[in-house]
């Protein structure tokens, strides 16, 4: 039986998640690190015979933030159709395989909206709080950001795009029978840490709350 999947992949490493900043909004560069590891992923997991099969990929959401949109770059799909955005470095080279799937920039992926917590630390929140007089440890999941998004903002957003992809990409190939005849059905997410970990725990139906089961390093890969 055909079953679709969801893949998701964090940015490259920038300055900021070196240092543990909190980077929402703030639109900051991958570093040269940064792109030169996530070119070496999209050889080693980008290709007909590899673990993302660019031919069944349907659709590719891409957050409005360059970091992530230069991930999807440097991943070199094969994209045949114009990105939707100007591109951030220099071109690579034309990639043996061809993808047709539509890229579309979401803010439904948009980092987690820190609010008064965009560029700090966690122990420098935890610092702050604690004069504030919240002496309960802070923990995203359950405290959300001020003057940014809680968990419950964060849920409904997350949960329009499973909606999305669950009724229009997957529902008309999930259950049949493989077969060549079938339109491709995979579905790519290029995002941040916060809100990729977000969507994985709502498309297994736990809550934020909940918190994380597994993390995901900068340039990492997961697969729903």
């Amino acid at each position: 039986m055909a079953t679709p999947r969801v893949f998701l992949v964090r940015h490259g490493e920038t300055e900021w998640s070196l240092s543990g900043k909190h980077t929402g909004v703030t639109d900051i560069p991958l570093t040269a690190n940064g792109e030169k590891r996530v070119k070496a992923t999209g050889r080693a997991l980008v290709g007909d015979d590899r673990l993302i099969v660019p031919k069944q990929l349907v659709h590719i959401y891409v957050s409005p933030r360059k970091r992530a949109q230069r991930t999807f770059e440097l991943l070199n799909f094969g994209i045949s159709d114009p990105l939707p955005w100007k591109v951030h470095g220099d071109k690579l080279p034309d990639a043996s395989h061809v993808c047709s799937a539509r890229v579309e920039v979401t803010q439904d992926i948009r980092e987690w909206d820190y609010g008064d917590y965009e560029g700090i630390t966690t122990p420098e929140i935890r610092k702050i709080r604690e004069k504030q007089g919240l002496t309960q440890k802070w923990d995203i999941w359950r405290d959300g950001c001020v003057g940014g998004e809680s968990p419950e903002d964060v849920t409904r957003r997350v949960d329009r795009l499973i909606k999305e992809i669950r009724e229009k990409w997957h529902a008309p190939v999930i259950g049949k029978p493989k077969s060549d005849n079938l339109p491709p059905a995979d579905v790519l997410l290029v995002a941040h840490g916060h809100i990729l970990r977000a969507f994985a725990m709502r498309w297994v139906n736990k809550t934020l709350q909940d918190g994380p089961a597994f993390l995901l390093e900068a340039g990492g890969v997961g697969t729903l």
